[in-house]
């Protein structure tokens, strides 16, 4: 009997733990740890790009069937906005438990090394998008443009629009063409379980890299800091948990237990992108009804992300506390709630959780240089925020569809020519 793709991925998250240990523990310097590293990226860079890969087609395909399927512009509509409420609700909460546990911890207050100069440079782009700017991008200028580059929201607008257009075309001119994209959804997601089974080398070289490059000892120093938010986040997690429990009951458990493969993937590769299939996947194995999962998940990857939420708070408050500098309540208020609107204008950028927080610090007075104090250790603080990302998602996804009645009974087995389909009829 083949073992479990989880226990696979654990295996390899330990091995790569060793691996990493050893190797900085012989590196000469910092130089020939980072080429070292750079050998262990090529596994988690390989299983990176298959997963990129897979993103815009997938996306592209789900989304545009599960609209053909609904027929119905005002469902459509419906969703989103349920699914927005949710969204806007979470990310309130998210930045509110990062906000408290900074105050109430004040990780920054005992760091004991030496600050940055406030003029230092930080390599990060701050040059984040205004409302205009974000309203604008996320309509496509070329379809092949966003899939090229993955821009999941301009997918998901071009999707709907070629969704719509096959509903409004009733009987044989759209026939041949509705069946190519149910047929593609069976076979992206056909090769999404191929792509699934390079997690664990995936997983092996992006925890090896990190532990090579910044060893163990950096997890000492910032002890305080990184178990400040990881408890920040504990709380997020029971609180998102138990909002779930209020909407769906117990059954929110078992969807834990459901998408513990994606959720893995997620913390040890620090890649929402890498957790996007299989956790489309295991929500539709879950019950969630398809034309539910493939609007709803796009979308919060784009507007949901309650973790990046406790981190920007985080990160924020414990620079203004290592440099000593005063934030009243109303001021720290207003800087979680521009850094809320500015992150929608960069998903999918890498690191924008730290873009956006570069971008917004100095206008509150706060130099970007603080953002140098984490630069070493935000893979670890990543980890914990993609994770976050995906309980969130999964949460609003599967709340959204009950909403709906669309969420049926569990499937154990995949159904006949599917891997991980929607058979389910709505609850």
């Amino acid at each position: 009997m083949k073992a479990k793709l989880t226990t696979w991925i654990l295996v390899a998250a330990a091995a790569g733990l060793v691996a990493g240990y050893l190797a900085h523990g012989w590196a000469r310097d910092a130089t020939q740890a980072a080429t070292i590293a750079g050998y262990f990226s090529i596994l988690s860079d390989i299983f990176l790009r298959l997963i990129k890969m897979v993103i815009a087609p997938l996306v592209f395909a789900t989304v545009v069937s599960g609209i053909a399927g609904m027929g119905d512009a005002k469902a459509v509509g419906r969703i989103g906005g349920k699914a927005l409420a949710w969204f806007i609700t979470a990310s309130l909460v998210s930045l509110l438990i990062g906000m408290v546990f900074a105050n109430l911890l004040q990780p920054g207050g005992s760091l004991t090394l030496a600050l940055p100069e406030k003029d230092a440079a930080t390599n990060l782009k701050t040059g984040g998008m205004n409302l205009k700017e974000f309203i604008t991008h996320v309509f496509p200028a070329s379809f092949f443009q966003a899939m090229a580059t993955n821009e999941i929201l301009q997918i998901l607008v071009f999707s709907c629009f070629f969704g719509f257009a096959i509903a409004s075309l009733k009987g044989e001119p759209a026939v041949t063409i509705t069946h190519f994209v149910s047929e593609l959804t069976e076979v992206m997601l056909k090769v999404t379980d191929f792509v699934m089974w390079v997690a664990p080398a995936g997983v092996f070289g992006a925890v090896a890299a990190a532990i090579t490059v910044q060893g163990l000892g950096v997890l000492l120093t910032y002890g305080q800091f990184i178990g400040s938010f990881y408890l920040a986040l504990a709380v997020l997690w029971l609180v998102l948990v138990g909002a779930g429990f209020v909407f769906l009951g117990p059954m929110v458990l078992r969807l834990m237990a459901t998408v513990r493969e994606p959720l893995f993937v997620a913390f040890t590769t620090a890649s929402s992108e890498a957790a996007y299939p299989k956790l489309m996947e295991q929500l539709n194995r879950f019950g969630v009804n398809e034309r539910v999962s493939s609007f709803v998940l796009p979308l919060g990857y784009s507007f949901n992300l309650d973790g990046s939420m406790v981190y920007q708070a985080f990160a924020a408050l414990f620079i203004a506390q290592a440099y000593g500098i005063e934030l009243s309540f109303a001021e720290q208020l207003t800087m979680l709630l521009v850094m809320m609107v500015s992150s929608k204008g960069v998903a999918g950028v890498p690191r924008a959780s730290l873009v956006v927080v570069a971008a917004v610090l100095p206008t509150f007075g706060l130099p970007e240089a603080g953002l140098l104090l984490i630069l070493g250790i935000d893979q670890f603080l990543d980890m914990g925020r993609t994770a976050t990302n995906v309980i969130g998602n999964s949460i609003a996804t599967t709340v959204v569809a009950k909403w709906e009645g669309m969420l049926g009974p569990r499937q154990v087995d995949d159904p006949p020519g599917r891997a991980g389909g929607s058979s389910a009829k709505p609850a």
